[in-house]
């Protein structure tokens, strides 16, 4: 899959990203909202699972490009863990620092949002930490909605962690075509 945007180019990854995609991964400013930055060998496993999940699936993590320039990554997949809302696809993006409060992850959210929809999919839903205001207000700009009754403990942390609570936001095929984003 290949989404191209005014600014941005969004492909499949490839395994000449490992090095881009891993210094993006250990960024302790990237991951702020995580439980902690990746090391290289965690990183390149991550990159083979992105790369191997396209072989079933159109969508997923796509790299994200401007001006040529890897940035990091914008894209939908389907959510591995099992949690009130799932079985559901997620939109997410990561990007380096120096192109925050650009746009960029609206510009490609959107993008892969219309691909979704245009895929036949009804429903795709974000999600951060509740502490991650700036990811929420990218779910807002997208359309999305929130409901606080969807609030959840993610299961892949530990119930001590700090990042445990995360908000979830939804828009369904729909509202994506109503709100005139789309």
């Amino acid at each position: 899959m290949k989404l191209i945007t005014d600014r941005l180019v969004l492909r499949h990854f490839r395994a000449d990203d490992a090095a881009a995609f891993a210094a993006l991964n250990a960024d302790p400013t990237v991951m702020r909202y995580f439980p902690s930055t990746l090391t290289r060998e965690v990183s390149d496993g991550f990159l083979a699972k992105i790369i191997d999940y396209y072989k079933d699936h159109p969508d997923g993590w796509l790299a994200a490009e401007a001006e040529g320039a890897f940035i990091g990554f914008i894209g939908t997949s389907e959510i591995g863990y099992e949690t009130p809302f799932t079985p559901a696809t997620e939109v997410g993006w990561r990007l380096i620092p120096s192109v925050w409060g650009k746009g960029y992850a609206t510009e490609g959210a959107r993008a892969c949002l219309d691909a979704a929809f245009a895929h036949g999919l009804d429903q795709v839903v974000a999600m951060t930490t509740v502490q991650n205001t700036p990811s929420q207000r990218v779910m807002q700009r997208l359309g999305m909605r929130y409901d606080p009754m969807d609030d959840f403990d993610h299961p892949s942390l530990p119930p001590e962690s700090p990042l445990l609570r995360h908000v979830l936001y939804r828009i369904n095929r729909e509202e994506w075509l109503a709100s005139g984003t789309g």
